[in-house]
């Protein structure tokens, strides 16, 4: 069950964090790889260390709010595969503040990656899939996309936006056999957001990390490695009849 051999998978922001863990665990399932990330080298290590594992991968460098690098990006992987089988749509900022708080900058940076850049690798796999007869599209979107979090303006409302765009390309193209959905994480524990919480609360780093795990009924953040599970499930054939759906991943958050 749940294996991906001979199939080839785009994954976004594949370089680190969630996208580091479903590039992983997809080239385990027998998945080609192709891992983009605005961080070059970081794509080439993990495709490296999928390589390493006896899976087959490349990662190559792309900013998916670049349409240019995008097109570019997606005809080099078609060139090269002659097929796409499963897009995630994984590589995302993250901002903190309200209304008031969020410049005008702030709101254009985040929407012209976690926004924009969905839009842009959805819209150049979509013909390769309908040309082949199906595919799988998989969007990272989030609790937020449900219910209001307190200072998150600018990452909800893009959050928001991937949530109403997998429903619009899961019902545009269920006649054409691709299928879309979005997984919907509460707090997941990453690199990322030890980094962002170094920068954003300096000296507060242990209590604040105590505040996002203690968020969740469950006491902790997630992982990237059960996002990645439920990822798997998703994009596998097993998961056939499902399309148009947002999967929270939460710990208990949307219960209480």
């Amino acid at each position: 069950m749940f294996k991906l051999s001979g199939k080839v998978a785009v994954i976004t922001g594949g370089g680190s964090g969630i996208g580091q863990a479903l590039s992983k665990l997809f080239g385990q399932q027998g998945a080609h790889v192709e891992v983009l990330d605005v961080d070059g080298p970081a794509a080439a290590a993990t495709a490296a260390a999928i390589r390493a594992g006896g899976g087959s991968a490349a990662g190559s460098a792309c900013d998916v709010s670049d349409a240019t690098a995008v097109t570019s990006a997606f005809e080099h992987v078609v060139a090269r595969t002659r097929r796409l089988d499963i897009l995630i749509n994984n590589a995302g900022i993250a901002h903190v503040g309200d209304i008031e708080r969020t410049s005008e900058d702030d709101f254009d940076r985040l929407y012209r990656v976690n926004v924009k850049g969905v839009f842009l690798c959805t819209r150049a796999a979509v013909p390769v899939m309908v040309r082949q007869g199906g595919g799988v599209i998989l969007n990272m979107a989030s609790i937020v996309s449900f219910i209001g979090v307190a200072d998150r303006f600018a990452y909800s409302m893009t959050k928001g936006a991937v949530l109403t765009m997998t429903k619009s390309v899961a019902i545009d193209y269920v006649k054409q056999g691709v299928r879309c959905n979005c997984i919907c994480p509460a707090r997941i524990h990453t690199p990322f957001v030890d980094g962002f919480v170094k920068k954003n609360y300096p000296g507060r780093e242990e209590a604040v990390l105590q505040e996002l795990a203690q968020y969740q009924p469950m006491g902790r953040m997630g992982t990237p490695e059960e996002v990645a599970y439920l990822a798997l499930y998703l994009c596998s054939d097993e998961a056939s009849f499902v399309t148009g759906q947002a999967y929270p991943l939460d710990g208990g958050v949307l219960n209480q």
